[in-house]
């Protein structure tokens, strides 16, 4: 709880200091945008709504479902899912549908209704950045069409053509993913860099070229090679890939581009441009290995594919993809390297809760070949519509290398599974996959089941451990307490979100302390800053501001609870009562815990000391 209080006081400085969209795009602008932009037309473009009395309905893009519960409203301008409690506005349905940021979902909107945006940057450092980035961006738009046209239309890329069209590249998949070629000259690129315009330090910041050591000499870094573009996730190309054709050659089979102001490997998801609304439309995403992978998928048909830039999955492009789909299947290459590292991605998409499968590879292959050798259609159905579940792979990663005939050997495969079982499995999955553990290894199911048991409470333990004194998220509370708990923190933050002195008032009555739950705590702190910079409650505002669609939903809920403006004042002081006194209730959990611990460890000094303290608490109830 100290990390999170710690953190809010960050983010409260952060607002307070100023939103970098606010100072940029003038408010006029932002008003003119969303309502030249009726929120039904908006997403009319994205899903089929059918009116029902005075709201629009239909399926939720947000999440699988089969009866619509996606509701939009035209009065309000805005929409809201019961099912999944998505929500907002014009501006942050685009936000949310194609993974853009507030500028950019504004830019997309005020282009669709003739309103170019023309950010002028504030002085500072950056600002600066964002205008070199902006030229970076532009260059490479430049060097990507450059390698594109010597490819197709000269007679220094028909060697690389042929190759590429011998490969089973298209013309149609050379021109979708825009695939250029190089020439081995040393300042092909540089020269026509120069003569329009761009900074060549700023052209070597961004990858495209090199510059010679303590020389004020610039050549071109990707030379004589076949050249595939990388783009971001709105399709503006920020990077390169270079293969050579002569793979007997001492250099490097693949060149990648440097990381740049626009550039970070551990953030880019390649082809998530073009796959996220195919993306959307399956429910699923294929993680490929590498961006070859994904081209090879896309000439097997399969196009709701991303990959890594030569690294492992991260955090940041799992949350990219959890926008998406909570679905995803890995298929990296067949070979050992490949193994462990669909194991370590399989395992960070677990741990985030989302539902993975792993289509594996026969005899070290990787995707391209298996689909020169076997073809297009055997990829799809005997690998992609085949996937293992994740933990019979898991089961398949503990046994290699492994020889049953030696006890370690079996001890360890028996150990490594079940440690895989603890908090991912029902019982029905266990009940499967205990009894094949069994018949591979010739153990009881009884002596699987106790060491299962034994690891789970040990992994219990050691959570408990970890976890901080049992506070408000920790303590069991009944349902109707829940209930009425959310019910008051909810109902105070729609009067948040309409009167300004409501949170002034709580900030210097409570500082940042006004809530039980930590999401609710982090809309507070987001409202305080919102408020020092805008003199008017603006509820579609402040959901434009909000990065995180969790807290969205919870403020659109918010927005929809009935309230009673004309008795605030008495609805605020029911819901802070209702607050204090479970607060007070958890306390009195949290206590009775204590005390039974500390009476098993026979420590009765401190047992009663905790007993006076819950009678304590206990009155203080009653007076409430």
């Amino acid at each position: 709880m100290q990390d999170f209080l710690q953190l809010s006081r960050i983010q409260y400085i952060a607002y307070k200091d100023g939103d970098d969209y606010v100072q940029r795009i003038p408010e006029e602008t932002i008003e003119q945008i969303r309502t030249s932009n009726d929120v039904v037309d908006v997403i009319s473009e994205y899903v089929q709504l059918t009116k029902r009395g005075r709201n629009w309905f239909g399926l939720c893009p947000f999440h699988g479902e089969q009866t619509p519960s996606f509701s939009v409203s035209q009065d309000k301008q805005i929409f809201h899912c019961f099912g999944c409690g998505a929500g907002g506005n014009a501006i942050t349905f685009v936000m949310d549908i194609d993974n853009l940021s507030f500028q950019e979902a504004l830019s997309k909107l005020g282009s669709r209704v003739g309103i170019d945006i023309d950010i002028e940057p504030q002085t500072g450092d950056t600002t600066t950045i964002s205008k070199d980035e902006t030229r970076m961006k532009e260059a490479h738009t430049f060097a990507m069409n450059y390698y594109h046209h010597l490819l197709l239309n000269t007679e220094e890329g028909e060697k690389a053509l042929q190759y590429l069209e011998e490969r089973g590249f298209s013309r149609e998949l050379i021109e979708q993913y825009r695939i250029g070629w190089s020439l081995p000259n040393w300042d092909a690129l540089t020269t026509l860099l120069e003569r329009k315009g761009f900074s060549l330090p700023e052209m070597a910041q961004s990858g495209l070229v090199i510059q010679k050591e303590n020389r004020n000499e610039y050549f071109d870094r990707f030379r004589e090679r076949i050249m595939f573009p990388v783009r971001d996730e709105v399709g503006q190309v920020i990077a390169f890939s270079g293969r050579v054709l002569n793979t007997d050659a001492q250099d490097a089979k693949y060149m990648n581009s440097p990381e740049s102001p626009i550039f970070q490997k551990s953030k880019v998801l390649y082809n998530l441009d073009v796959s996220r609304p195919i993306i959307r439309k399956k429910h699923k995403v294929i993680v490929m290995e590498g961006f070859m992978d994904v081209i090879a998928a896309a000439k097997a048909g399969i196009m709701n594919t991303v990959a890594t830039m030569g690294t492992a999955l991260t955090k940041e492009q799992i949350n990219k993809l959890k926008r998406l789909t909570d679905s995803v299947t890995i298929c990296y290459d067949g070979d050992s390297a490949g193994f462990e590292a669909a194991k370590r991605a399989a395992q960070l998409l677990v741990q985030d809760k989302m539902k993975t499968e792993i289509a594996l590879l026969p005899n070290q292959m990787d995707p391209d070949d298996f689909i020169q050798t076997n073809g297009a259609e055997a990829f799809e159905k005997q690998i992609i519509d085949r996937p293992h579940a994740y933990l019979a792979f898991m089961m398949m990663v503990a046994r290699r290398n492994k020889n049953f005939q030696f006890e370690n050997d079996t001890l360890q495969y028996v150990q490594e599974v079940l440690e895989h079982f603890v908090g991912n499995t029902s019982p029905v999955e266990r009940d499967l996959y205990i009894r094949q553990l069994a018949k591979e290894t010739n153990i009881s199911e009884e002596a699987i089941y106790q060491q299962f048991r034994k690891i789970e409470g040990k992994s219990l333990k050691q959570n408990t451990r970890q976890q901080a004194p049992p506070i408000a998220q920790n303590m069991p509370v009944s349902r109707k307490l829940v209930q009425a708990i959310d019910r008051a923190e909810k109902l105070l933050l729609a009067h948040m979100l309409h009167q300004v002195d409501i949170v002034d008032n709580l900030h210097q009555e409570h500082g940042l302390h006004v809530f039980i739950h930590d999401s609710y705590e982090a809309i507070f702190v987001r409202l305080i800053g919102f408020y020092d910079m805008y003199p008017q409650a603006d509820t579609h505002r402040f959901l434009e501001i909000l990065e995180d669609t969790d807290l969205r939903k919870l403020v659109m809920e918010a927005t929809l609870t009935e309230r009673d403006p004309e008795h605030a004042r008495e609805e605020v002081s029911d819901c802070l009562r209702q607050i204090n006194k479970h607060r007070i209730e958890l306390q009195i959990q949290m206590k009775m815990h204590e005390s039974k611990e500390a009476e098993k460890m026979q420590d009765m000094t401190s047992a009663l000391a905790l007993a006076k303290q819950i009678i304590d608490l206990k009155k203080s109830l009653t007076t409430m």
